[in-house]
């Protein structure tokens, strides 16, 4: 007797946790729905399936296979024997303008399934991309199913020659110009997922590369002129001092530190929270760059600073709050610690010399210092929050340091006076004389 066909298949992915189905003709539904599903992974599952997105295990993926079959038999009943691979024919404009909104993406429900929400900062950006360099674009009139890989090319032609205004110059190269490319490549790919048959003209077409400048950061000899007295003129200046360089926090993070997110214990500090949006009115509490909570260190300086400060103004829902002439409380924004910060370099007699040196330049100097005291590069990537390691090697700049050392010695010693060489007396040759016995 012949082995009855198994209705599905379930396989496990070699780069990942997740798991992929495969539906068998055995099942009982068509070969072209069949094919629809082959190879598919289960966070693809329809939102009424979508307690199965995510299964642990083989056996915990079964229910949610058998339950994707029960799905589509009766979606076949409503719909008919007609159905087939559903197109949406819309034009590019329109279909790119949908990621620009929370409530329209295509890709708020995947991320969220994920647990890795939307950041309204990604939002905005994509936002800026599709009004100032797509929308307007010949490309947006074209239909989604008539767009051809020779169109795609025109546009990023007209992209890279587009006048740069405050560079003086074009938008090739640029950053920008590289993250609208990397923001149409996610929406063409995302309609791909949907309209499984269609060509995707983006498919071998791969996200530009930009060599992004990154931050300069102080060396630790400044970095400790920095709290020398007359620097940090009141206790809210060592609190926001100490946060960004001894425990590099971010700008969104600090304003956003509550009091239970303090172990005074162990100690520690748990960065759970940032400001989204942070220069705007509209501003949006949400989790920390990344998605990624992490411990961040609690040094003594900063414990004795909060304990000090909370002694002025008392203890609030936030930990640095700023209190008025006027006897009102406010929180710290990002206006105040850019002004600050500038004024703790001029009082230090700290000179730029051309270095680019912003309030985010303080985690740069945590990590080169950290790492010019041989602190292994995964603590640096895990105090800092960094999902990859190539992002921590931007912030260590102890290896330009030490060549910048080397340098100046050299010059010291092409500077250096040469020493007269000393006169050389001739040696006396010295015969011995033998007596003859």
């Amino acid at each position: 007797m012949g082995r009855i066909a198994e209705p599905f298949t379930i396989a496990k992915r070699a780069d990942s946790d997740t798991y992929h189905i495969t539906l068998n003709p055995s099942c009982g539904l068509p070969v072209r729905v069949c094919n629809e599903w082959r190879r598919k992974s289960f966070k693809y599952f329809p939102d009424e399936l979508a307690d199965f997105r995510f299964p642990k295990s083989i056996k915990a993926a079964k229910p949610g296979a058998w339950a994707l079959i029960a799905y589509l038999k009766k979606k076949l009943e409503e719909e008919g024997s007609a159905r087939r691979v559903p197109v949406i024919d819309v034009t590019v404009g329109e279909w790119i303008k949908k990621f620009i909104e929370l409530e329209t993406s295509p890709r708020t429900g995947i991320n969220a399934g994920e647990n890795r929400p939307y950041s309204l900062n990604t939002l905005d950006s994509y936002k800026s991309y599709f009004n100032c360099h797509i929308k307007d674009d010949p490309i947006c009139q074209l239909k989604m199913t008539e767009v051809e890989e020779e169109d795609v090319l025109e546009y990023i032609s007209r992209l890279s020659i587009k006048k740069f205004s405050r560079k003086n110059g074009t938008l090739g190269g640029s950053r920008t110009f590289s993250a609208v490319i990397v923001f149409m490549r996610l929406a063409f790919n995302e309609y791909q997922r949907k309209v499984k048959r269609w060509y995707n003209p983006f498919q071998f077409k791969k996200a530009p590369k930009c060599n992004r400048q990154s931050w300069d950061a102080l060396t630790e000899d400044e970095v400790v002129k920095l709290f020398q007295p007359g620097v940090l003129l009141d206790i809210l200046d060592l609190c926001l001092c100490a946060s960004m360089f001894l425990s590099g926090l971010r700008r969104g993070e600090i304003p956003a530190l509550r009091p239970e997110f303090l172990d005074w214990h162990t100690p520690k500090i748990r960065v759970s929270n940032a400001w989204q949006r942070l220069d705007k009115k509209d501003k949006v509490l949400g989790p920390p760059k990344g998605k990624k909570t992490r411990d961040a260190p609690f040094d003594p300086i900063l414990q004795d600073a909060i304990r000090k400060l909370w002694a002025e103004n008392g203890q609030h829902e936030y930990v640095f709050i700023i209190k008025r002439k006027n006897g009102t409380l406010k929180t710290v924004g990002p206006a105040l610690v850019q002004k600050r910060f500038k004024k703790w370099l001029a009082r230090a007699g700290i000179e730029l010399k051309g270095r680019r040196i912003v309030p985010h330049s303080s985690r740069h100097s945590l990590a080169s210092m950290l790492e010019a005291r041989g602190v292994s590069l995964r603590y640096i990537q895990d105090l800092l929050g960094h999902s990859n390691m190539k992002t921590t090697k931007i912030y260590l700049h102890s290896t330009e340091k030490t060549i910048r050392e080397i340098g100046h010695k050299i010059t010291e010693a092409i500077e250096a006076k040469p020493e007269k060489p000393q006169e050389q007396k001739p040696k006396e040759n010295k015969i011995l004389k033998f007596k003859a016995s």
